[in-house]
């Protein structure tokens, strides 16, 4: 990969290397013989996840990300960059039956906010329009994306579930997210579908995640709750690039992958790394529980690399920016809820 700079100054500087493909996400995609399909490709990542596949398949097949694009620059950027674009509703099942052929599939779409105000809809997204998609898309290798939400809360001493560990969702986001899981199972099973289920942990940019939240709160001398005192922390980039090679591991019945970083992070050690950075002492309430919800992500780690950006290096970019006020989405993780209500 081509070194990494010191701050990031731009968001077209962050975009480009939130897009950088690593040598086994590239690798994976030349072996599909394929267009690629993006399905909810106007949300967090998948500008980012599209753009990265863009950059690494080769110029003879199409990208095309499908989106309602609420936000239309989205869709506007995708297309500077060479992805197709079409804006569909994924809840039309007319909409899905005419979406492109594809080699492969890569299905981001889905809800977690809101689900306490319309939990009608969060399982709608979550749990049928899968099977929407898995019927259109029988047969062609899909990685989807789940969520670690789906696992019990484990000691927070521990290195966090593995994918063989049960699991336990914890309020109604969470259950709706393992029936995505179970209705790609099993319409992998019914059609023979390889499938890889990503569940991932805390994906994090200089915008959103877990850093920006702790960063802002440091920053505005405004008190952080340790009652989550642990948390696991990926680079977006480093996320998607894990997802796009996890075609590698994509089998019928599905094969789950976690994905996230190769540290347990600490809360309270964040805050005080931001506090140093920004010249003020992070100011705490609560102590840490006996629990939290961690994800063990080393087998994908071993098999296709470590993350390219460190909690260190992320942390001082993060810092850089919130203390230079560089954009944000405004979207906190909400990490530290602990009764699954989102």
């Amino acid at each position: 990969m081509t070194e990494l700079p010191a701050a990031i100054d731009s968001v077209e500087e962050l975009e480009e290397l939130l897009s950088r493909p690593s040598l086994a996400a590239a690798a994976a995609l030349a072996r599909i013989g394929g267009d690629v399909v993006v399905l909810g490709a106007g949300g967090k990542m998948g500008p980012s996840l599209a753009r990265m596949v863009r950059r690494a398949l080769g110029a003879e097949h199409r990208v095309i990300a499908v989106s309602r694009y609420s936000r239309p620059a989205a869709r506007a950027e995708l297309e500077a960059a060479g992805v197709e674009t079409l804006a569909r509703d994924l809840l039309d099942a007319d909409a899905i039956r005419a979406l492109p052929d594809a080699g492969a599939v890569f299905f981001l779409a889905g809800v977690k906010f809101g689900t306490g105000a319309d939990a009608a809809r969060t399982w709608t997204v979550n749990a049928y329009l899968p099977g929407l998609v898995a019927e259109r898309y029988r047969g062609v290798p899909t990685v989807a994306f789940s969520s670690g939400n789906v696992y019990p809360f484990v000691p927070a001493d521990s290195a966090g579930a593995t994918e063989d560990t049960a699991p336990a969702p914890v309020g109604e986001y969470a259950a709706s997210v393992l029936a995505r899981e179970r209705v790609f199972e099993h319409f992998a099973r019914a059609h023979a579908t390889p499938t890889t289920l990503v569940r991932l942990n805390y994906a994090a940019e200089l915008r959103c995640g877990v850093p920006h939240d702790i960063a802002r709160l440091v920053h505005a001398g405004r008190p952080i709750d340790l009652t989550t005192g642990y948390a696991n922390v990926i680079w977006q980039g480093d996320a998607n690039a894990l997802a796009l090679a996890g075609l590698e591991w994509t089998a019928t019945p599905p094969r789950v992958m976690n994905v996230t970083g190769a540290e347990r992070v600490s809360i309270r050690a964040l805050a005080e790394a931001f506090g140093e950075r920004f010249g003020r002492a992070p100011e705490f309430v609560g102590t840490e529980s006996a629990t939290a919800l961690l994800n063990d992500a080393r087998p994908a780690l071993a098999a296709f690399g470590p993350p390219a950006v460190t909690l260190e290096r992320l942390v001082d970019w993060v810092a850089q920016w919130v203390d230079s006020g560089g954009a944000t989405y405004g979207l906190p993780t909400h990490y530290e809820v602990r009764d699954g209500a989102f």
